[in-house]
């Protein structure tokens, strides 16, 4: 299947589909550096321009894409920091369904953050999704069950024109693990440490984990250890040489981009782009999923 990423950042979900065995055909998104990064990386084309134009449908027409794919920015729905749904982010997560509703394609996969589900509209676009004869699988997925050592929560709205709903449930359920995925389960000791240090959103949670777990979230901002940071109770080792912060690089290997994948631009671009990715391996076993489910449907035409 033909895939199109809006939004598409640096890559993640492109690169994760493309795993898959998907044949990924154009990307868009109008941050440059993000654009930049992915043009390093990928064959086909990625074009920069407003996706909240009507311009932009006209250009992603062009493509014939089977699928569309593509996580809107999140931040107005994020618990991470300030939000405000009428800042006009909100209002492009209604571009990506107005995109869809134009273009038809056999199916779209839908990316957020999981507080998202709360919004009004996230009723908004379901509503105009089933208006235009899709079957819809509504899910909050843990990265850490799918292939990923992050404990990362995120909405996903997949849909397939003239299906079920609940299509994609069981497949999604088949291809998830029981254990959620530790640092160490995915890199060994190639880290050279057991322990970390993120920064915490309050003092009055924990500091310092350790790569035996899934790592914490994975965000769009990241700071060195300060130097009259205290031990909080729950920190599992004192701060010292055995504990230090990630490196951008390493946090994105978090995000399971692969260590040959091309990273450039300043460090709060890196630590942006990277923070705001889709997990590869989640990305891709949700196009497995997909896959599984077309050819069981293949089957049963047969």
């Amino acid at each position: 299947m033909k895939v199109i990423d809006l939004f598409s950042g640096c890559g993640g979900m492109s690169l994760g589909f493309q795993n898959s065995g998907y044949d990924l055909i154009a990307a868009f998104d109008n941050w440059k550096p993000a654009v930049d990064v992915y043009r390093d990386n990928f064959s086909h084309p990625v074009i920069q321009c407003d996706l909240g134009s009507e311009e932009a449908i006209e250009k992603i027409k062009e493509f014939d894409a089977d699928m569309i794919v593509g996580g809107p920015p999140c931040q107005d729905f994020s618990t991470a920091g300030y939000r405000d749904e009428s800042l006009g982010r909100a209002s492009l997560t209604k571009s990506f369904s107005s995109v869809v509703v134009n273009i038809k394609p056999t199916y779209f996969v839908f990316e957020n953050v999981a507080r998202f589900l709360k919004s009004p509209i996230c009723e908004d676009i379901k509503s105009s999704f089933k208006k235009n004869g899709y079957g819809l699988t509504e899910r909050i997925l843990n990265a850490s069950h799918y292939g990923v050592p992050q404990k990362r929560k995120r909405y996903f709205l997949i849909g397939h024109r003239d299906g079920l709903d609940g299509f994609l449930n069981s497949y999604l359920d088949k291809n998830s693990s029981i254990s959620p995925m530790s640092i160490h389960d995915y890199l060994g000791d190639s880290l050279g440490v057991e322990y970390y240090f993120r920064i915490p959103r309050s003092y009055k949670r924990r500091a310092v984990f350790s790569i035996y777990e899934p790592c914490t979230t994975i965000r769009g901002v990241d700071r060195p250890i300060p130097k009259n940071y205290k031990k909080h109770p729950g920190d599992l080792v004192e701060i010292g040489d055995k504990v230090r912060a990630l490196t951008a690089k390493e946090r994105s290997y978090m995000q399971t981009f692969p260590k040959d994948f091309k990273f450039r631009g300043s460090k709060s671009d890196l630590n942006i782009m990277i923070g705001n990715a889709v997990p590869v391996n989640l990305a891709r076993t949700i196009g497995d999923s997909i896959f599984e489910y077309e050819a069981d449907l293949v089957g049963l035409e047969r």
